[in-house]
C-alpha cells in the first residue's frame, strides 16, 4: 500500500550504510560500537544473505516463510549462540529468555497465567500512579532542558518495581541502574573470543562477568526478601507479578520456582521489561519532537480521555500504530541470533548444523520488498486494513518463544505515551543534531538529546 500524503513523512536517523568491501577485522571493529552500522545495502534488499561468522557459515534471513520456519515450524532445532549465552545468562541466569528445552517449558508453562491480558489489566493502577507522579515532576521543570531518556528510565523502573513487588524504587533505583549501566558499558559487548570458543570454555571476559553475576543475584535476592517481609494475608488476590510468579504452579506437575529460579525470573522480568519499554518510549518521543504534526494527533486523540484502564488503553488507536512504527523504525531487540542443532532447510534455504542463522527485525523491518516508503515515520501504516506479515514485523519476536510480557510492555508504553503526549507539547532543544541509533544490548541512541517541555 502507498502511504503517499500531501505531507511528506519524516526520514529519520540511522546509521549510514556499511561499504560492501569492508572487511572482516573492519566489521569485527564495528560490531562492538555499532552491530547495526556492519549491514550493507544488500541486507536491505536480498530475502536471504549468505556469509560467515567466526569460521561458521551463516545466514541472514529476510524472507518471512523461512523466519517462520525457524522461529515456529522447527523451533526446537535452533539454540541460542555461545556469544548470546555467554552475555546474557550473567544478568538474566537460567530465566525464561535464556532457558532451553524442558528447562523452558516449565517456566513458559508455569509464568503464563501471570501475563495474561487480565493479570495485565489489574496492574494498570501501578502504572497510573507512577505516570501521575512522573506528570507532577515535569509539570515542576518547564521551561529546563530535560533528557527524557533518563526520565523514561527512571519511569519504568518505577513502574516495573512497583508492578513486580509493590513498593517504589527510590532506594533501589539507583543501584539497579548502576548494575545495568556497569553491564551495558563492557560486559554485554561481545568480545573476539566470546564469539570463538565454546560456551563451556571461559573467556577472559567470563571471569568478569561472574564476578558481576555473583554480586547481581544477590542484589535480586534482597529485594525478593524484601518483599517477602511484607507479607501476604492467606486467600488475599495476588496484587502484584511476583504474588503471581510465587504461587505460580506448572498445570502439568504441580510444581513451582525454587529460590534461585525465582531470582532468575525476576531478574528477566525487571531487565527485559523495564529497558527495552524506556527504549521504545525514548524513541516514540524522540520522533514525535521531529514530527510536531503526528504529534498533534496524539494529542488531539487523548484529549477528554481518563486513561486508568485497560478499556481506555485499547481506545487509543492512533497512539498505538505510533507505538508500532516506532518499534519498527527502532526495535529495541535489534538481532536475533540462532545456532542450528541439525540440519535443516527453512523454505529452501539449506542450513547445516552449527550454522549461525541471524533474524534482524532491524533490517526486516526497514526491508525495501517489504515495505512501503521502509524508512520513513508512517504510523497510520498500523491502521490499514493490509496488516504486515507476521513474520516480517517482530519487535517481540514470534513462535513460542515470543516475548511473553509484550502485553504488559504494549500497554505501558500505549498508556505513558498518551499520558504524556497528552499533558505536554514536547520538542528538542537542539534539532539539528541527529541521534544516530547504536546496536548495542538494545537499539539505543548515541547520546541523550535535551528536550523542552510546555503544558497543553
Amino acid at each position: 500500500m502507498n502511504f503517499a500524503s500531501v505531507r511528506r513523512p519524516i526520514i529519520p536517523p540511522a546509521p549510514p550504510r556499511a561499504p560492501d568491501d569492508m572487511s572482516f577485522f573492519g566489521r569485527l571493529a564495528v560490531v562492538r560500537q555499532n552491530m547495526i552500522a556492519t549491514w550493507g545495502q544488500r541486507a536491505y534488499e536480498e530475502e536471504v544473505i549468505p556469509g560467515r561468522f567466526f569460521f561458521r557459515n551463516s545466514f541472514i534471513l529476510n524472507q518471512p516463510d523461512a523466519i517462520r520456519h525457524v522461529l515456529l515450524s522447527n523451533y526446537e532445532n535452533y539454540t541460542r549462540t555461545p556469544a548470546g549465552i555467554r552475555m546474557l545468562r550473567p544478568v538474566l541466569g537460567d530465566g525464561l529468555l535464556i532457558a532451553e528445552g524442558h528447562s523452558w517449558t516449565f517456566q513458559r508453562r508455569t509464568l503464563a497465567p501471570a501475563f495474561t491480558p487480565r493479570a495485565t489489566a489489574n496492574l494498570v493502577p501501578h502504572m497510573t500512579a507512577v505516570l501521575d507522579e512522573t506528570i507532577a515532576k515535569l509539570d515542576a521543570r518547564m521551561g529546563e532542558d530535560i533528557d527524557l531518556r533518563e526520565v523514561m528510565q527512571r519511569m519504568t523502573l518505577e513502574i516495573a518495581g512497583r508492578t513486580m513487588f509493590s513498593f517504589g524504587m527510590d532506594r533501589h533505583g539507583a543501584t539497579l541502574r548502576s548494575f545495568i549501566m556497569e553491564y551495558a558499558a563492557r560486559l554485554g559487548r561481545p568480545y573476539f573470543l566470546d564469539m570463538v570458543l565454546p560456551v563451556s570454555w571461559p573467556s577472559p571476559m567470563d571471569f568478569a562477568r561472574a564476578r558481576f553475576r555473583k554480586r547481581w543475584t544477590e542484589f535480586v535476592a534482597m529485594l525478593i526478601a524484601e518483599r517477602r517481609a511484607m507479607g501476604k494475608k492467606d486467600g488475599a488476590p495476588p496484587r502484584d507479578l511476583f504474588d503471581l510468579m510465587d504461587e505460580a504452579r506448572d498445570p502439568e506437575t504441580g510444581k513451582g520456582f525454587s529460590d534461585e529460579q525465582l531470582v532468575d525470573e525476576v531478574a528477566t522480568m525487571i531487565l527485559a521489561g523495564h529497558e527495552t519499554t524506556a527504549t521504545a518510549l525514548f524513541w516514540a518521543l524522540y520522533l514525535l519532537a521531529l514530527d510536531p504534526d503526528t504529534q498533534e494527533e496524539v494529542a488531539s486523540e487523548t484529549r477528554g480521555e481518563h486513561l486508568d484502564s485497560m478499556a481506555d488503553i485499547d481506545r487509543q488507536k492512533f497512539t498505538r500504530a505510533v507505538i508500532d512504527e516506532t518499534m519498527r523504525l527502532y526495535p529495541p531487540a535489534f538481532l536475533v541470533a540462532r545456532a542450528a542443532r541439525d540440519k535443516d532447510n527453512a523454505a529452501g534455504v539449506e542450513i547445516g548444523k552449527g550454522d549461525i542463522i541471524m533474524i534482524a527485525p532491524w533490517l526486516l523491518h526497514r526491508h525495501e520488498k517489504l515495505w512501503d516508503q521502509p524508512n520513513a515515520f508512517v504510523p497510520k501504516r498500523f491502521m490499514s486494513k493490509e496488516a504486515p506479515d507476521r513474520f516480517a514485523y517482530l519487535p517481540f519476536g514470534a513462535g513460542p518463544r515470543v516475548c511473553i510480557g509484550a502485553p504488559f510492555a504494549q500497554a505501558e508504553s500505549v498508556l505513558a505515551l498518551a499520558r504524556l503526549i497528552g499533558a505536554f507539547r514536547i520538542e528538542l532543544a537542539d534539532p539539528a543534531n541527529p541521534v544516530i541509533p547504536l546496536g548495542v544490548v538494545t537499539t539505543q541512541p548515541d547520546h541523550s538529546p535535551m528536550f523542552r517541555i510546555t503544558r497543553r
